[in-house]
């Protein structure tokens, strides 16, 4: 069947194959509606009618970073394309952009961290860390260490053993049984504080907690914790600055490892290149994904300590372990010229100043009266609602989002009562006070029930 689109038809048409054809993540069936998209340029996006959005959500997923429809990484990926597109690097071997790749992550990354093993995305780097963690112990002779602790609200994808470790239920269900040995405990979140640690000091109630499922677990018989450096999709939360310090100890004094999960942080969301070094989380492990290429190319990589990486795969070892697109020259040269970009335009400072003003901007937005907290972290932004201030009853916050994109043409995200924008990190003044404007007068129509009345 051959198709040649015209203004009148095309929307419609690819509309109906879309239900033919395509399975949405994160979507019910009832959901009917489409919004197809075909052009993009730096923060903003056209459907197939020709509509414009402004694109606050990284491209819905935290990517992004560098805007959309950067010329100079089409032609990088098409002059890759033509001298080597794809050869794998399983055995001995390699690609000279992936080569070149590893030792500018190194440099980028804290100190210590030198070995780079690459994945096509976060979801299939977290599933590599926690068998990279599992793997170092049984190398080392302590094949008894296979539990991994995640916490609640935690999210770290979604393929059986990261979506496993993952704190959101329904990231579980129905999808038995899991991965074994997966412990999860209560996350940093000052702002339900109350409810979750009562009176008792927040840093004080966690690492208490913490500490007793150690015991529980065994000492001995735990690989690996799993965190974010702050909560993402859970709601743009940072934890209090004593937090991961002390969990660092407490995992060191019991020889376990620590995964930074910086899939969202890294590259610069919030301000810096990793986020878990600015909040002293010393990662054994850190995996990447979405900011490292902006979303031009799937590509993630898993970053480690010299001696994981001499245990898992050095003299003696043999890591069993790969993927077909590991180190896929046309991603690791995308992902080169994007780093380029974003150290060349200072992009990793710029998410401070985009933090600023979207606080200034959405300020009145905080004393409305479904807002339960306005919480910002660079370049990662999180209105929480509730249905009211003083109960903190959770409100979804899908329709209000809905109404964004509808009347306002505004894109953000929805996780729950979480309303989270994630801009590209070269979006200007003038489209924050547009985004904000919008967000504002959609969230002040906002009723208990989390549906915007109408005007």
């Amino acid at each position: 069947m051959t198709y040649s689109p015209t203004p009148s038809d095309s929307t419609t048409f690819l509309m109906e194959l879309d239900h033919r054809h395509l399975i949405h993540p994160h979507q019910t069936g009832a959901q009917r509606e489409r919004c197809v998209f075909v052009r993009s340029k730096g923060c903003s996006v056209w459907d197939t009618a020709g509509r414009e959005y402004l694109d606050v959500s990284g491209g819905g997923n935290w990517v992004a970073q560098v805007g959309h429809g950067r010329a100079e990484l089409a032609e990088v990926a098409a002059k890759q394309m033509t001298e080597l597109a794809y050869y794998s690097s399983f055995f001995e071997f390699s690609n000279d952009k992936a080569v070149r790749l590893a030792e500018r992550l190194a440099g980028l990354a804290p100190e210590g961290i030198n070995k780079v093993f690459y994945s096509g995305g976060g979801s299939e780097g977290v599933d590599s860390a926690l068998k990279i963690a599992r793997l170092y112990h049984y190398n080392r002779g302590a094949t008894e260490r296979s539990w991994i602790i995640g916490r609640n609200l935690g999210y770290h994808g979604a393929s059986l053993g990261s979506g496993t470790v993952t704190g959101f239920p329904p990231m579980q269900q129905g999808v038995g049984p899991l991965l074994p040995h997966v412990e999860r405990v209560s996350p940093p979140y000052p702002y339900r504080a109350s409810e979750l640690y009562g009176d008792a000091d927040p840093t004080d109630f966690l690492i208490d907690e913490l500490t007793a499922t150690i015991e529980r677990l065994g000492p001995g018989n735990v690989a690996a914790m799993i965190g974010e450096p702050m909560l993402g999709s859970g709601g743009v939360v940072a934890p209090p600055p004593g937090y991961w310090p002390r969990v660092r100890k407490l995992l060191s004094d019991n020889g376990i490892l620590l995964i930074a999960d910086e899939v969202v942080t890294g590259y610069g969301r919030t301000g810096v290149w990793f986020d878990s070094a600015r909040r002293g989380m010393q990662a054994d492990i850190i995996v990447t994904a979405k900011g490292i290429t902006s979303g031009y190319a799937p590509m993630g990589a898993i970053l480690m300590s010299d001696e994981i990486g001499e245990t898992i795969a050095g003299e003696g070892a043999y890591f069993f372990h790969g993927h077909t697109y590991h180190g896929h020259p046309t991603a690791a040269a995308v992902a080169l010229a994007n780093l380029d970009i974003i150290e060349r335009e200072g992009l990793v400072d710029r998410a401070g100043p985009i933090g600023s003003w979207f606080q200034a901007a959405l300020d009145p937005a905080a004393e409305l009266p479904h807002v339960g907290d306005l919480r910002v972290e660079g370049a990662a932004i999180c209105l929480e609602l509730v249905g009211d201030r003083d109960t903190k009853q959770p409100i979804m916050a899908g329709p209000a989002v809905l109404e964004l994109r509808r009347r306002h043409g505004v894109l953000v995200r929805d996780y729950g009562p979480m309303m989270i924008l994630s801009p590209p990190l070269v979006m200007e003044q003038q489209d924050i006070g547009r985004a904000a404007d919008a967000v504002i007068e959609v969230l002040a129509r906002v009723g208990p029930d989390g549906e915007p009345n109408a005007r």
